[in-house]
């Protein structure tokens, strides 16, 4: 076994190409086998390997520092930077991240895990250098989908302005997780496939040859004109205007090639873009054909390809979503969706394919999806904007400022709201209802179960104000329960489940479902009376009803898949201080801290969430 005997990067050095070859195929198995029990990113690190390999024999890691784009590609760095040992335990608790993470590895450059950061950290490591007198090169890997997003083109601009010894990778495999969009997206496209593009010397000699009578002075006229032949026909000219040696398209596994041009970005002072062209998923048959579905994906059968998935689990959040937004698109036509480069992931799928011309994937763009959405608000239109809890962090000025400010009715729907799990710090969507309740002018949901978010989208859809409704990754309840069994939403009204003498009980959203199990114990087996009630709205709050609580003097416990800090009980906290109320309160949820990855069963027991602890919390407080 090749992978064996590599230990550091330097190991590859002494390879040969068909050794590099045969080592690129034992990783692919070895990443096939751990992603097929642990779940992960996939397509994506299939289509990497050999580029990784080719990367490091050409530079110095750690003195030549890498940053992984987003990093769910680093599968094969980690596997060649002395992680083979523990790669069985990838995104398991306490193993090692889905992501680079400096905690691990002096070849972790940077941590990352969110798209379109890695150009401004590589040139921040660049300066760095510079100021310090540091050896080495520093080299962002970039997928084309993460260059969609605004943050990759204030960077190049930055580093083309001043000429910084940076060396951006572009990893072209013409996808993110769905389909890349957009005016860059096309501009690379066409230099995969257009002759004038590939190879625009031989073009330009075919084309002009051809012509009767002038046409061989007029070539020999242009190539000696210095600059000419590169302003009509080189590849690459918009990197090329903002300051970058534009060297590509090359091709992703050939190994001769890609060192060739490698050696000359590393030999060359200023800024370096090589464009590298892959295939997501290579390899591997199932994930080249369906590479969005192996984006990020559970244990799957490696024969077939098929999730491990029980026949007779009840649908997703994600799926409840994107039903129920087709249904209410069917009854109303201003109703629009808006997503950014996550049509698969937010279940906009169905969506798109029946309402092709009322839906807007707007690439790794949140912040211009918030703002095109608030345009369209303002024009008449109902746009829902479909973006993971965790990805919306980065359109907070434009939520403040292009929608709640003047009110426009945008419906902000919060996927993977809470724990997420295996993905880790960089996911769990565990911020959105502090950084969205300080917002004036919106309104705040969390539903219960999959029958009370199917309410609260028909809600929003009938609102004249912003309103954002948040949502946990996975399985749903399977609750048999029917929208026509509830009672409706109210603006600002919560739901009393059960009346109790005791205690009162308000668990947020997701936390409704361990709710259950902790009064089921707490009745049960201590004979403690709980009055549980179901808030649902976070922000407006119901005012009235928590008067009512005051009054009783009964002690509030609240629990949340959100941190503390500006988080539900927080709100809770400020009302009983604003009116002077002598009920004592306990707050459940998340600490001040960012949260490792794991299950989210093992993460609840680390952090004391699960059911039983929560219980022990209570009579402890209690007493």
């Amino acid at each position: 076994m090749l992978l064996e005997r590599i230990n550091e990067p330097k190991d590859l050095k002494k390879l040969t190409i068909n050794e590099l070859e045969a080592l690129s195929q034992e990783i692919r198995e070895r990443i096939i086998e751990v992603v097929s029990k642990n779940g992960g990113h996939l397509a994506s690190n299939l289509g990497v390997v050999e580029l990784t390999l080719a990367i490091h024999r050409v530079f110095n890691s750690p003195i030549d520092q890498i940053v992984w784009d987003v990093g769910h590609q680093s599968y094969t760095h980690k596997l060649i930077t002395g992680r083979q040992k523990e790669f069985d335990t990838l995104r398991k608790f306490n193993g090692l991240s889905g992501f680079p993470k400096s905690s691990e590895s002096i070849h972790d450059a940077f941590d990352t895990g969110h798209s379109s950061t890695s150009i401004s950290a590589a040139q921040g490591l660049a300066l760095a250098k510079e100021q310090m007198l540091l050896p080495g090169k520093t080299i962002a890997v970039i997928g084309d989908g993460a260059m969609t997003g605004g943050m990759s083109f204030e960077a190049l601009n930055y580093i083309g302005h001043r000429k910084s010894n940076v060396i951006v990778i572009l990893n072209d495999n013409e996808m993110s997780i769905s389909p890349n969009v957009g005016a860059m997206a096309m501009y690379l496209h066409r230099l995969r496939l257009e002759p004038a593009y590939t190879n625009p010397k031989d073009y330009l000699s075919k084309v002009l040859k051809n012509i009767p009578g002038f046409g061989l002075r007029l070539y020999n006229v242009l190539t000696r004109i210095e600059g000419s032949l590169k302003y009509l026909l080189t590849p690459g000219m918009l990197f090329e205007e903002l300051g970058f040696k534009y060297i590509g398209p090359i091709d992703g596994y050939n190994f001769e090639v890609m060192e060739r041009a490698l050696v000359r970005a590393r030999d060359r002072q200023g800024p370096v873009l090589v464009h590298v062209l892959t295939q997501k998923g290579r390899g591997y048959k199932p994930a080249q054909e369906h590479s969005n579905k192996f984006h990020g994906i559970g244990p799957f059968e490696i024969e077939t390809g098929n999730t491990k998935k029980s026949t007779d689990s009840p649908p997703t959040y994600t799926e409840v979503f994107g039903n129920t937004i087709c249904k209410l698109a069917n009854e109303n036509k201003n109703i629009i969706a808006i997503t950014a480069a996550m049509k698969e992931g937010t279940g906009l799928t169905k969506f798109a394919n029946e309402f092709s011309s009322r839906f807007y994937d707007v690439g790794i763009a949140e912040q211009h999806a918030v703002t095109l959405a608030a345009a369209l608000a303002k024009s008449g239109l109902k746009p829902f904007v479909a973006i993971y809890s965790t990805f919306l962090q980065r359109a907070y000025d434009q939520i403040v400022h292009d929608v709640a400010l003047t009110k426009q009715p945008v419906v902000f729907c919060l996927d993977r709201a809470g724990l997420v799990g295996d993905d880790g710090p960089t996911h769990h969507g565990v911020l959105d209802i502090s950084y969205m309740r300080s917002i004036p002018n919106l309104q705040v949901l969390a539903p219960r179960d999959e029958v009370e978010l199917a309410q609260m989208l028909e809600y929003a859809s009938k609102q004249n104000s912003p309103i954002s409704i948040r949502y946990p990754r996975g399985y749903a309840t399977g609750t048999k329960d029917s929208p026509s069994s509830r009672k409706p939403i109210q603006t600002g009204k919560a739901e009393i489940i059960k009346e109790g003498n005791d205690l009162v009980f308000m668990p947020v959203g997701s936390s409704y479902s361990d709710a259950l199990k902790v009064v089921e114990e707490l009745e049960n087996t201590h004979k403690i009376s709980v009055k549980l009630i179901n808030p649902r709205f976070i922000k407006p709050f119901y005012d009235e009803m928590l008067l009512e609580i005051i009054a009783s003097k009964l002690p509030i416990v609240t629990l949340e898949d959100n941190v503390l800090t500006g988080g539900f009980g927080g709100m809770i906290a400020e009302k009983l201080i604003d009116a002077g109320a002598s009920n004592k309160l306990l707050r459940l949820g998340l600490p001040d801290t960012f949260i490792r990855h794991g299950s989210i069963k093992e993460l609840k027991a680390m952090l004391g969430l699960d059911p039983h602890s929560i219980v022990t919390k209570i009579i402890t407080w209690l007493k």
